[in-house]
């Protein structure tokens, strides 16, 4: 169990784990998770965290397939710029490697936002906290366990 699976399983929602053989050679884990699920890239969403103004982190969420805005994710957060947080700020604050991020039960509650695609699927696929581990489940209930909210965040 990781802290993703449990937040959702204490919060008791309704989700299913997804489990694959990681290949540590994948260049994309997202795409790499939609292909050995065989899932449609636009249901599997990559966790990104973001540093706003150069002062706090955030959480973005976009399918896999799609290229994160930093105009688009400053907007969401209301702050002037964005930019991908550094490595080691994204493992401290999550509790996760790089890879295996989730958006659930990370060690600090941060703003989060979610692509509005996601609006339009009964259920999505994120990381469930380690890498060839994915959770499924309703993009309210994902909003709800994280106090986030719906944005457009990609730039395609």
């Amino acid at each position: 169990m990781t802290p993703a699976i449990n937040t959702a399983k204490k919060a008791r929602i309704c989700y299913q784990v997804h489990e694959y053989q990681h290949d540590v050679s994948a260049p994309s884990y997202g795409l790499e998770a939609a292909e050995k699920l065989s899932l449609a890239p636009a249901r599997v969403f990559k966790t990104l965290v973001v540093s706003l103004d150069g002062k706090s982190l955030a959480v973005a969420i976009v399918p896999v397939q799609s290229q994160l805005s930093m105009k688009l994710i400053a907007k969401a957060a209301g702050v002037k710029k964005a930019a991908m947080a550094d490595k080691d700020a994204v493992m401290r604050s999550s509790g996760y490697v790089l890879g295996g991020v989730s958006p659930l039960g990370q060690k600090k509650q941060l703003p989060t936002f979610l692509h509005c695609s996601a609006e339009s699927e009964a259920t999505i696929f994120v990381s469930a906290g380690r890498r060839g581990l994915e959770i499924e489940l309703a993009p309210k209930d994902l909003l709800q366990l994280t106090r986030g909210k719906f944005a457009p965040l990609a730039a395609d």
